[in-house]
This record gives C-alpha cells, structure tokens and sequence, in this order.
C-alpha cells in the first residue's frame, strides 16, 4: 500500500544516486517538481528514461546529474532544441552524456515489456535506421510461426518511476486522466514509483478514459499542487507557453542557466 509522504522525504526514500529514473508525461502531467527535488537534494549519476525529454531533462542534465539518458525525442515542444542536452553531448559540459536513442514505438514496447515481465519485446520497426546499430538494447528474433525477422528490444525496468497525477485516494490510489502516454506502464515496469498529484480526495470518481493505478502499485503519493508546472494538469491548470519560450534564451547561456537554477530551484522557489 502507497504511503503518503513530503516531497522532499518521498524523493530522498525512493531516488538514490545511480538509479535508473524514468519521469514521464506527454505534454501535460509532467513531474516538474519532482525533477526539481531531485537537483535539490543532489542525485547525481542517473540514468534518465523518457520517451519524449524536454525542459526538465534539460534542468537535470546541466545540473550535472545525469551520466545516460535513454529517450526517443528531446526538445523543447514548440520552440526548438535543449540547449543544455546538446551542450552535454556535443562539449561534456558540465559532464558527457551517454545516449540511448529509440524509436518511439521501441520505447513504448520497451515499457510494456518490462510492465509484462517479460525480457523484450517484438515489433516491426527499425528498418531503415541506424539506430539499432547504436545500442545493445535492439536486436532481431525471427517468429517461430511465419520465419519472418523482427526487432526485438529489451525490456526497461526502471529503479523509479516518477509521474505527476489529477488526484489520489488516502489508501494511494491514482487516478489520471486527459492526455496521457505511457505513464501506466511505465509505473507497472518499475521497482519503485512515486506520484505527485493535484490533489487528495477520500474517493475516487473513476471518470471516461481515467487511468488508476491501484496503491499496490505505487510506493509513495506526495500532494504537490501545481507539480506539473509548466506543464499542465488537465482539470486543474493550463499550460505555461511562456515559460516554454522563456527557456530557450536562458539554456542557450551556462552562466544564465546557473542563475536561473539558483533561483527558481535551489533555492526552492518554483516559478508560476
């Protein structure tokens, strides 16, 4: 059963230096105030997953913490690269950044894979790419039914999985709902996972097209109102275009990338 715990206590319980960490959300829920505990408490020499790396991987990796990152797309949606991704890659500043590039129906299929306990999965997807020449986690297996070669790619079984929610029950139940990807399975392939949310309510409502993660799944439920910012939690926040935009100019710069950091997260004061 889930416990209900600080921010601060859950992410210094759950994440430790080393860990393989996916933080996922597409477009809306993501865990922004996780991520941010994470820097603040200093968690270093991460593995990162994600389908779909933005801003806040873009934080985690200038402030040094991340040695690989496992992903399928990165940038910063509707405004252009991570500047502090590419810094990392291109110059190992502030430290080389091992990268494991996927498609995203690899990744996917990666995460529910390891959600279904199983070792990999099989798709038809790769061909005509050189990514499969780029890592050890993409191979071929050929169907015992038809002859035919397909991907194979191996399982992801995350050491935490961190994702931001509408709302939990006492017991930690989850529920989510709106735009989601692949958070569900993403939780049910880690070995531990914690959830910010919008809110605690006595009951949940199930709603049309609503995910719930049953507490058996989940190992920790912090309340962080707001959590997901910039991005948004469908039903109780929009999103935060500017603070999108914002962040090209500032990334783009070490020394303005440092001062943002010591202001808005270091020093714990999360922008709004």
């Amino acid at each position: 059963m889930a416990e209900i715990r600080t921010l601060h206590d859950a992410v210094a319980e759950l994440v430790h230096d080393g860990d393989t960490v996916a933080m996922e959300g597409f477009t809306h829920l993501i865990p922004f105030a996780a991520a941010h505990e994470v820097i603040r408490q200093g968690i270093t020499d991460l593995t990162l997953v994600r389908m779909t790396p933005d801003v806040v991987y873009d934080q985690l990796i200038g402030a040094g913490l991340v040695r690989k990152l496992v992903f399928s797309w990165g940038g910063n949606p509707g405004v252009g690269s991570l500047h502090r991704f590419r810094d990392a890659v291109e110059n190992g500043w502030p430290r080389p950044l091992e990268l494991d590039e996927h498609s995203h129906a690899g990744m996917a299929n990666r995460y529910v894979a390891g959600a279904s306990g199983l070792p990999f999965a099989v798709l038809r997807g790769y061909r005509g790419s050189d990514l499969a020449t780029r890592t050890d986690t993409v191979s071929t297996v050929t169907c015992p039914f038809t002859g035919e070669e397909l991907a194979a790619v191996r399982a992801l079984n995350p050491d935490v999985t961190v994702i931001h929610a509408q709302q939990a029950d006492r017991d930690g139940n989850v529920q989510l709902w709106g735009l989601t990807g692949v958070q569900k399975e993403a939780a049910l392939a880690a070995r531990r996972v914690l959830v910010t949310v919008e809110e605690i309510v006595e009951t949940l409502e199930p709603r049309p097209r609503g995910i719930v993660l049953p507490g058996w799944v989940v190992t920790a439920v912090a309340h962080v109102p707001g959590g997901a910012h910039p991005s948004y939690a469908a039903g109780y926040s929009v999103r935060d275009n500017d603070a999108y935009a914002a962040w090209d100019p500032v990334s783009r710069d070490r020394d303005a990338f440092l001062a943002w950091m010591k202001d808005h997260v270091y020093d714990g004061s999360e922008p709004r």
